[in-house]
């Protein structure tokens, strides 16, 4: 994605490259701005190999502490005590996550602090630490040490590598205003970014509101209502009736003695697809883009959680529980792992009763049975205990009909936010990449 270049064809590009260059022998790095250095990485920072077991109280922070490709500090939602070996580094420093699947991942510390042993803690010598950041951030960088990681199942990189990359060397004062120049024009797109994300929670809001009052109130807003006896369903068409969901279909889940180990997984082709907690979109569409499969043996060993079309699977433990996947489709022979349970052979619609399960009234009742344990979790009785609203068959067909129209209105508004949002991730991206390496000059702003 071009960041120079205006969408105007007659308007002068919003930021300018420099006035001359010089040619490099890197062909990543292409040509150099004429005052600018090439120096090995390992010479303008130094790795910092201070290793420690008790972190004397100072803050932790894991991979899964920093925000990939932003540069951005999660904070936990409460204090995290290392076990084990720790990196320890001070204020000033540089982190970068070698791990392959955490690439991108860098921070700079504005605390002294420890830190994964999956991070190196880079010290800048002759750099602004939050220079080297964004150069961190720069996407053929990230690209060039993906592309050296080793190992099968967690391929790391390797300082040696990383060390020996050339990097752009500005002057100080340069790397002072490119990095105040990214700070400022990534809190712009932060913030845009931040709107649609919140845009996107709106939908998602309306979305969950409209099916719940689909399968509580009906579509006929002139329909006699009355009490429903439950308080937390209020009032309901005169001619509905609530049901414990125990009525309406059949609750399985793998029996404990036939569960599975790691050494049960197969690769693909060689066992049948195994669904999981993390294969139910927030929407309850089934996802696999990240697919698990077991061996055939442990497939047939429980006949009883083979899914089919129609099947309804509820998350009964773990930080998602109570989340609802439904399956819509055919997915060959696929089971469930034992974080799942079934809802089969339903009695009424399966997709009515998905959206039934879906619905605000009864994950206020999983709630208030898991919020009391130490541990998230619902019994298979547990959920066949909550209460949903069931009217004829006839207004069943009309209000699944409804729902699925107005969903699909807005799943196709929250794809178009989410492909802004991606095309100003890739706009940010590319806007670091550009000003670290030199493409242009902004300290030749020019708005166009």
């Amino acid at each position: 994605m071009s960041v120079a270049i205006s969408s105007r064809a007659d308007a002068r590009p919003r930021w300018r490259p420099y006035a001359a260059y010089r040619p490099v022998p890197v062909p990543w790095l292409a040509a150099v701005p004429n005052q600018w250095n090439i120096k090995r990485l390992k010479y303008a920072v130094r790795l910092v190999n201070h290793k420690t077991e008790d972190s004397g109280g100072l803050p932790y922070v894991g991979l899964e502490h920093i925000e990939s490709w932003s540069g951005r500090r999660i904070e936990p939602e409460m204090p995290v005590v290392p076990d084990g070996m720790s990196n320890v580094f001070a204020s000033g420093d540089v982190l970068f996550g070698k791990l392959r699947p955490y690439l991108a991942k860098v921070l700079h510390a504005r605390e002294a602090g420890v830190c994964t042993s999956e991070a190196l803690v880079l010290r800048p010598q002759i750099l602004q630490p939050a220079f080297l950041t964004y150069w961190m951030l720069n996407r053929d960088l990230i690209s060039i040490v993906d592309g050296s990681t080793y190992g099968s199942k967690m391929p790391r990189a390797n300082w040696e590598f990383i060390g020996n990359l050339p990097m752009y060397v500005p002057p100080l004062d340069e790397q002072q205003a490119i990095a105040a120049f990214l700070d400022r024009e990534t809190d712009r797109i932060d913030f845009l970014i931040a709107k649609k994300e919140r845009l996107i929670e709106l939908l998602q809001e309306k979305r969950t509101a409209l099916i719940s009052h689909a399968v509580t109130k009906g579509l006929n807003p002139n329909a006699p209502m009355k009490d429903s006896g439950i308080e937390w369903i209020g009032r309901i068409p005169k001619s509905w009736t609530v049901k414990r969901v125990k009525y309406l279909a059949r609750i399985v889940g793998r029996i404990g003695f036939r569960g599975y180990t790691t050494a049960d997984q197969v690769s693909e082709g060689n066992g049948a697809l195994t669904l999981g907690a993390l294969h139910i979109s927030s929407i309850g569409t089934i996802d696999l883009s990240a697919p698990i499969f077991i061996s055939w043996d442990k497939y047939y060993e429980s006949p009883e959680i083979m899914v089919t079309k129609g099947d309804i699977l509820v998350v009964q433990r773990g930080s998602t529980c109570g989340k609802v996947g439904w399956a819509d489709s055919d997915y060959g022979p696929t089971t469930i792992n034992p974080s799942l349970v079934l809802l089969k052979e339903p009695v009424i619609s399966s997709e009515y009763l998905f959206h039934c399960l879906s619905s605000c009234q009864v994950k206020s009742q999983f709630d208030r049975i898991w919020g009391t344990t130490a541990i998230p979790m619902l019994s298979q009785m547990q959920i066949g205990q909550a209460l949903v609203c069931v009217p004829d068959s006839s207004e069943i067909d009309s209000i699944v009909q409804c729902v699925r129209r107005e969903c699909r209105r807005i799943d196709e508004l929250v794809d178009r936010v989410n492909n802004i949002i991606e095309r100003l991730r890739e706009y940010r991206s590319a806007l670091i990449s550009a000003a670290v390496t030199g493409k242009i000059n902004v300290r030749e702003e020019d708005a166009a």
